[in-house]
């Protein structure tokens, strides 16, 4: 982590960035505090004292610099940091800079200030407060709350599906139900299980088992589009806005009889990437084959479904069909530490647990959470030979398929 001369001069030579602060070292405590909340509820990064914002070398002037930064951490951020601190000598002929450090925090920090706690974050170069909805985030990100279990405004039960609620619990759970006119049951119910709060409906029961999911969260759906080309193009085969809950309806034998969003989604591929068709056995009527393997589209679709970031409102999730490949793209950052390269390995970490579990109820994704390499990876490259790209590009993930 010791920094060299010739590391040093570099970063001062390349400027601020989202990681990189320069400042003087005759700043007030609390705005060496600010920059480093900011940097440690984004992604970590380095403080350099001494330093001007044109990037020239002032050099370092107060006595005992390492004791006041640590103090400034400990009475001035709640929860109190520990930086790194190291100081290079002569970085020009008799001026010292100092380097303070921190890494991605674990919680959520704050500035601790005239009586009262602020949050900041780190934007670009700037340091600022953020908006309701990224501070949402901010603690989504760092586990100090699940999105999914927040009430939904206006959401109750009659506003659930209770012909899903009875199959998921007595089909699928196998457990009891109460009678369907027995409210105050149903609620304590649904309470055990997570998918109402004291509040109301949950986010993930609106979700999973909502009449009519839309009316209370707009992007809780897919933006399915069919491309003639290798573009986006106005002239598109097929649009169709699939809207619904999570969940399928099923009848008595397991069968079902309405689709969920993943079926919706399933069958949106199917009729827009058949390249003809063959007999089934006993020649009784042909089946159309589809240029993608089931079996890595419904996963990729399950994927999208759990892990998408439902903070993010103005979004759906869209999925495009092109000549020579298909995209599902997922609004939100990979959860928890995740990256597509662990993803590729079998990284377990999900940002909704409840959506997970009741999908997994529903054997939408195994156990044991390998649904990418063992079904996406494996199936492709036995249908094709080709790899699944999986990209992360700011808020946005996506999964593309080739054909």
């Amino acid at each position: 982590m010791t920094m060299t001369h010739t590391e040093l001069l570099e970063i001062i030579r390349n400027g601020e960035n989202s990681g990189v602060e320069f400042k003087r070292d005759d700043i007030q405590n609390h705005d060496l505090a600010k920059e480093l909340v900011a940097l440690t509820n984004f992604e970590g990064g380095i403080v350099l004292l001494g330093v001007e914002d044109d990037g020239s070398i002032s050099g370092i002037t107060r006595q005992k610099l390492e004791e006041w930064v640590m103090t400034a951490c400990r009475d001035k951020i709640r929860p109190g940091l520990i930086p790194f601190y190291e100081q290079i000598r002569d970085v020009e002929p008799g001026k010292d800079v100092a380097i303070v450090r921190v890494s991605r925090g674990l919680d959520v920090h704050t500035l601790w200030h005239n009586n009262k706690n602020s949050y900041f974050i780190r934007v670009g170069t700037q340091s600022r407060e953020p908006t309701p909805e990224e501070l949402g985030r901010l603690f989504q990100q760092r586990g100090s709350f699940r999105a999914e279990l927040r009430p939904v405004s206006g959401a109750t039960l009659v506003d659930l599906d209770m012909r899903r609620l009875s199959n998921y619990f007595a089909q699928v759970r196998e457990q009891v139900v109460p009678e369907n006119n027995d409210e105050a049951a149903w609620r304590v119910l649904l309470f055990n299980t997570e998918i109402m709060v004291e509040d109301g409906i949950t986010v993930s029961g609106i979700l999973l088992f909502g009449r009519t999911p839309n009316r209370f969260l707009p992007q809780a759906g897919i933006d399915a589009v069919a491309f003639p080309g290798v573009d986006k193009d106005y002239a598109a085969r097929e649009r169709a806005a699939l809207r619904g809950p999570m969940t399928p309806l099923l009848n008595d034998v397991g069968d079902i009889v309405e689709a969920g969003l993943v079926e919706q989604a399933i069958a949106f591929v199917q009729r827009n990437t058949a390249i003809g068709g063959q007999l089934e056995e006993g020649g009784a009527r042909r089946e159309n084959l589809s240029a993608y393997p089931r079996e890595a589209i419904r996963e990729a679709i399950v994927n999208a479904l759990i892990h998408r970031d439902y903070l993010l409102s103005s979004t759906d999730i869209e999925l495009s069909i092109y000549e020579d490949r298909l995209e599902i793209t997922s609004p939100g950052r990979l959860p928890n530490g995740i990256t597509p390269a662990r993803m590729l390995t079998g990284c377990r970490a999900t940002r909704n647990q409840l959506i997970k579990d009741v999908m997994r109820d529903y054997r939408y994704l195994e156990h044991s959470g390998m649904g990418v390499p063992r079904k996406i990876v494996k199936c492709m490259r036995e249908h094709n030979g080709t790899e699944p790209q999986l990209i992360e590009d700011g808020e946005l993930f996506t999964i593309r398929l080739l054909r």
